[in-house]
């Protein structure tokens, strides 16, 4: 359902309206007017006859007619008897300020769930409760308590927090930042971030999405959504509560490496949302996105009166992968003819410190019609002969005459001397940065949506494989209670999918080992088989390279030996005997099961190092080839596996394509809570990958 009607109804019943000042329920109905509601508006207050000499009607029923919006700001125990009157009037929307619900407690969250199961029945959808409300500044109505209205622009926000939400509006409003709309969502028993997304992906009057976010109910469809609507339109995201602090235990290496705050790192990634630290970097980032065209490549140049912040500019760039520009040969000749010798004609281009305006002007005349550019940033410090206004009135012009569609972004530092200079900018929707350094991460953060915006969506590929024969391994290990599958069963589940796995047999005494040893051949490994030990090494449960039978008999007891000394009662079911593979790289491909966004899958350099380096990278299944192959590229240590030195190239492909199947894997069994397949050990180009070692642990 479209929420049009909901940001602009053609009536709104404030219930709760109050006739004394400084009450929420008067405050929102006094913004309702301040704001140029044209609507039909009724105050609902049983003890009064009027309020600003508007009538007021003493319950939702008395009120004429159908009623569109309902805004209640009354004590918890009424609000469903309210919601049930808003219903009789067909009510469509009901924003809640009231609070009193979950946020309370266990005997507030029994009455939100009757809340949620009302409005169901009646049909009416919610904003809230313990909310702030809506801005729309196209309607106009700002049906909020916080007294000001913000510019009217094209930033929609998104606030989980009341008391940020009125923080942000007056933080924006002091900066002139223009909104399209606001929303406060409180407790999202009803319209949530995804609702809003995927209203916004359509929205004329929004260009930029904005949002401050605690947590995420409905994980996968928010990736879903976002993936879609960041196509359009950039998503940009304030993300708190990173910590994982009180997480919950796990036994797994990915487990021990995931987390609350991984999750949603992997899940902003895939789905093209944009990560801001904080409000400075949010409002940064969504004042260029809306002022500015995107940039079309990563070739940038800039233009300076002083040499210090160009070197800090340029520092910038290389860590952010920008590249400087080339100019061409006309473009410097050019320059050459109007600036100073003592000036540098190449990139940065630096036009000393007694620049006036019409020196800014004729050079960015002259850059922009470089066709080797891809965006400019102007530096500009207040120096004795600087014309800060004079400046920025010819970044200006220069632009709207110029017929580029390029972004220009400008860092004029300082306080006074430039504030005229940085409102005319804002004004002309060029936007201004205190330090080069924002101004220089803005540009980064709108070149990676640039290549958001341009990469081709891949479809989620499904594998022919035996996926009977897993759910009878699972059926038979939950119904004998036994959660943490053993190495037998584990390898099975992975050649059901088609995961190649060493040669290896179960020995259950000396003699059958020496047997199997023969028909596999040397080396050797042998392995602890017991659904007690997950951690074989940790208890000298797995010894390697063994090159012979006297070896193997010496490795075998001591195996034996060390897993009883530190598991006294552990069921051992025998000793695998398993080929030892040559000449390959461990890495580690995992899975945790995350409360918000479901099966999280790992990948890193594997073996013991996996928890002590943690070079690691995680994606939301299911995963494309394409989402894949970015987790295998961005480890720090991918240099290894591509070859180093000499080193041939090691098999990444077959990575990727085990990836793939264990993501269908934990898809196809959402009973699966956490797996590692670890060792992986992937051979040269061209030979594959084994899975070495493998744990599953299920739910009941």
């Amino acid at each position: 359902m479209s929420l049009r009607n909901f940001f602009c109804p053609g009536s709104v019943a404030v219930i709760g309206a109050a006739r004394e000042e400084g009450k929420v329920g008067r405050n929102i109905f006094d913004n309702i007017i301040n704001s140029g509601y044209k609507g039909k508006l009724f105050p609902v207050n049983p003890k009064a006859d009027k309020i600003h000499g508007i009538k007021c009607y003493h319950s939702v029923l008395d009120i004429p007619g159908d009623l569109d919006l309902a805004i209640i700001v009354i004590p918890v125990k009424f609000v469903l008897q309210v919601l049930e009157e808003c219903s009789k009037k067909n009510t469509k929307w009901a924003i809640i300020i009231s609070a009193g619900f979950k946020e309370t407690g266990i005997e507030g969250a029994k009455r939100e769930r009757q809340l949620i199961e009302k409005a169901k029945d009646y049909g009416i959808r919610i904003l809230g409760p313990n909310c702030l409300g809506i801005i729309d500044t196209e309607c106009p109505i700002n049906a909020t308590w916080s007294p000001h209205m913000p510019p009217r622009g094209k930033i929609g926000f998104i606030t989980q927090s009341g008391a940020l939400g009125t923080a942000i509006l007056d933080w924006a409003i002091t900066n002139k930042i223009g909104f399209s709309k606001f929303v406060s969502l409180g407790n999202k028993a009803g319209i949530s971030e995804n609702d809003l997304f995927n209203d916004w992906e359509n929205d004329k009057d929004t260009e930029v999405i904005t949002a401050y976010i605690e947590g995420i109910t409905y994980g996968r469809e928010f990736i879903r959504i976002s993936s879609k609507v960041s196509k359009k339109k950039p998503i940009i995201v304030i993300k708190s509560g990173n910590t994982d602090a009180g997480a919950r235990a796990v036994s797994s290496h990915t487990g021990t490496l995931a987390g609350s705050a991984k999750a949603y790192e992997a899940a902003f990634k895939q789905a093209g949302i944009i990560r801001a630290n904080n409000t400075r970097d949010l409002f940064n980032y969504a004042t260029a996105f809306s002022y500015q065209p995107l940039p079309k490549g990563k070739k940038v140049v800039i233009i300076t009166n002083a040499g210090g912040p160009a070197i800090m500019a340029v520092d910038e760039c290389d860590k952010s992968n920008i590249f400087l520009a080339s100019l061409g040969k006309e473009t410097i000749n050019s320059l050459k003819e109007f600036l100073p010798e003592a000036a540098n004609f190449y990139n940065p281009v630096d036009i000393l410190g007694d620049a006036l305006a019409d020196k800014y002007k004729k050079t960015l005349e002259v850059v922009v019609k470089d066709n080797n550019i891809d965006a400019v940033v102007v530096l500009l410090t207040p120096q004795a002969m600087t014309q800060p206004y004079r400046t920025a009135r010819a970044i200006v012009e220069v632009m709207e005459n110029s017929g580029k569609s390029i972004p220009v972004l400008t860092s004029f530092m300082g306080g006074s001397e430039v504030k005229k200079a940085i409102k005319f900018l804002a004004e002309n929707n060029i936007p201004n940065f205190d330090i080069p350094k924002e101004a220089i991460d803005t540009l980064k953060v709108m070149m990676e949506y640039t290549d958001w915006k341009s990469r081709k969506s891949f479809p989620i590929e499904d594998f022919n494989v035996d996926s009977r024969r897993v759910k009878k391994i699972f059926y038979q290990c939950q119904n004998e209670g036994r959660l943490k599958l053993g190495e037998i069963e584990a390898r099975e589940i992975l050649e059901a999918y088609d995961i190649r796995i060493p040669k290896a047999e179960l020995a259950c005494d000396i003699d059958e080992a020496k047997e199997i040893a023969g028909r596999i051949g040397y080396p050797l490994v042998l392995k602890i088989v017991s659904p007690d030990i997950l951690h074989k090494t940790d208890v000298g449960g797995v010894k390697i390279g063994i090159d012979n039978e006297k070896e193997l008999e010496g490795n075998y007891n001591q195996i034996l030996f060390s897993a009883s000394k530190y598991i006294p009662d552990a069921n051992i079911r025998g000793i695998l005997v398993q080929e030892f593979i040559k000449d390959k790289k461990e890495t580690i491909i995992g899975m945790s099961e995350d409360p918000q966004f479901g099966p999280m899958i790992m990948f890193g350099l594997g073996g013991v190092y996996v928890e002590a380096l943690k070079d690691v990278s995680f994606r939301i299944a299911p995963l494309s080839r394409q989402v894949a192959r970015e987790m295998v590229e961005e480890i720090k240590t991918i240099k290894l596996l591509k070859g180093t030195r000499g080193e041939d190239p090691s098999d990444i492909d077959s990575i990727i394509e085990i990836i793939l199947r264990v993501s269908q894997l934990v898809i196809d069994f959402p009973e699966i809570l956490e797996m590692d397949i670890n060792p992986l050990f992937v051979k040269k180009q061209g030979e594959g990958s084994i899975a070495g070692d493998v744990r599953i642990r299920i739910g009941g």
